[in-house]
């Protein structure tokens, strides 16, 4: 698989775009003035406990309080406090015993009345992003991203990424973890990490180590709520988390990012410094590589499959549905092959539309009926190898005999869709407008209202052009009537600035 990172950076935004065998699969969009928050520690202060949900509202200083969950929060109280340096710190620390193996899951008598009090500061990280009227989500569970390495300075975990399938190279991995991570401490090796030697592991954790104590120095400093760290700008979370050697190539088109480019490249990938190139033609970047005309088609429902069928996404703040159908396509042998044909296909372009428009929470996929039971669990197979190259974690069940499959993504933060548009102001988010006879009938009745209550000698009534020839032609007889009972003139006024749905009575 070819895989191409595209930047385009300018003043107002910077938006990068991944390709894989010249197909857009991912958008990352860094705005100059609404930077993302995901990652980012905080020192908050706890404005309100609800015992009810075992959850607390946190100041992190945003406009919307944040909302931490019990279960979000450390297990070991004292640790826990200890960690946010309630105790005297550095000193202290290094009198403490050795960690005691953590027992699985959480205390049976821990609340969120135990852990956290009203006015208590904690250091708390953005899990997810505020969207809609929710607040921040946030978390106690501090995780610091390395190049190959996740820190986990509260957690007693070593683990590998799932998408590393070798069992040889994974046992490789956490022996090497186990013997420069005497302590336990909590540590993920990342799919970066395939191959590399103990001393790059040892070397990215004592980085991830050193930045910890500086976090942890800092908050000390600080009165809630404060910003503590925040996360790398986008640039170089690319670096980080996305330029690997199964990058064919990196293009950049503003002179300035290329430099700084560069300089991660020498500092990070100094071996892939010769995949970076400078865009210098005159056409813009995202509309070269195609991508702008592909972003116009993430933000609508229907997305057209090659063969001729049909998915249909519906955005809710519940749930996201998905409907496969045939559309076109009407085979060319029997109707299982051809339903399964129309699912294989929708299930690599679900997976991908997943990446693309960065859905998160639960997804309902609705393929066609298949009596088959192979062939709805190549269909599950379809999805699931189509979302191996996600970063976003996500759980898919077993197809049903209805053809709905369940899974749920996380999120993290706002979907492309939330990006990109907004609610329509004049259908209400609707997606569908008052048709012209019902728009006709409203404006016929306010008119006729306004006649009897004010005795009005005329209403001029404006719209768009297409509900005023309905009025004349569908209802001038109902004109007539009402002007004839009231004594009053109706004049109708086409005003094409007036969009579909809308109207203006004007009196006198």
């Amino acid at each position: 698989m070819k895989r191409e990172i595209v930047v385009n950076s300018c003043l107002v935004e910077t938006r990068v775009a991944v390709l894989e065998d010249g197909t857009l699969v991912e958008v990352l969009i860094d705005d100059a003035k609404n930077k993302s928050i995901a990652g980012s520690i905080y020192k908050g202060k706890v404005k309100r406990i609800l015992p009810g949900m075992q959850a607390a509202f946190v100041d992190i200083g945003l406009n919307k309080d944040a909302f931490l969950y019990v279960r979000d929060i450390y297990e070991d109280v004292e640790e826990y406090e200890r960690l946010l340096g309630v105790e005297e710190g550095e000193e202290l620390e290094e009198e403490l015993p050795p960690p005691k193996p953590k027992p699985k899951g959480r205390r049976p008598q821990a609340s969120i009345e135990e852990i956290l009090q009203e006015g208590q500061e904690v250091l708390v990280q953005v899990a997810r992003e505020p969207m809609g009227t929710k607040g921040a989500r946030l978390t106690s569970r501090i995780t610091l991203p390395g190049r190959y390495l996740v820190y986990m300075p509260a957690e007693q975990h070593i683990g590998v990424s799932r998408k590393i399938e070798s069992e040889s190279e994974r046992q490789r991995l956490k022996q090497v973890i186990e013997e420069i991570n005497p302590n336990k401490e909590g540590i993920i090796v990342r799919t970066a990490g395939i191959g590399r030697s103990k001393a790059d592991l040892q070397a990215d954790l004592g980085f991830l180590r050193a930045l910890w104590k500086k976090i942890r120095a800092k908050a000390e400093t600080l009165t809630a709520p404060s910003l503590v760290h925040q996360e790398l700008d986008l640039i170089f979370r690319i670096f980080r988390d996305m330029f690997t050697k199964e990058v064919a190539h990196l293009v950049v088109d503003s002179p300035g990012e290329y430099e700084r480019c560069l300089e991660y490249a020498e500092s990070l990938h100094p071996d892939l410094k010769s995949l970076l190139f400078l865009y210098t033609e005159d056409e813009p970047i995202f509309k070269s590589f195609g991508i702008e005309k592909e972003l116009e088609k993430a933000l609508k429902r229907k997305v057209w499959l090659k063969s001729g069928g049909s998915i249909v996404i519906e955005e809710t703040e519940a749930l996201i549905s998905v409907d496969v159908n045939t559309g076109k396509y009407v085979g060319k042998h029997d109707f299982e092959e051809t339903i399964l044909k129309t699912n294989l296909e929708a299930a690599g372009e679900v997976a991908r539309q997943v990446r693309l428009r960065d859905l998160g929470g639960i997804l309902i996929v609705d393929f066609i009926d298949m009596a088959r039971q192979e062939n709805r669990e190549r269909v599950l197979n379809e999805l699931r190898e189509g979302l191996k190259a996600d970063r976003s974690p996500t759980n898919i069940s077993l197809i049903s005999e209805l053809g709905l499959v369940e899974m749920t993504r996380k999120r993290v933060k706002q979907g492309l869709t939330q990006v990109l548009s907004q609610a329509c102001p004049l259908c209400g988010g609707l997606g569908r407008v008052r048709s012209n006879p019902s728009l006709a009938r409203q404006i016929l009745r306010e008119a006729e209202w306004r006649f009897f209550k004010k005795r009005l000698p005329r209403l001029k009534i404006k719209a768009h052009p297409d509900v005023i020839v309905y009025l004349q032609d569908e209802e001038a007889e109902v004109i007539q009537g009402v002007q004839e009972s009231y004594g009053g003139e109706i004049i109708l006024m086409a005003d094409e600035n007036l969009p579909p749905g809308k109207c203006q009575l004007l009196e006198g």
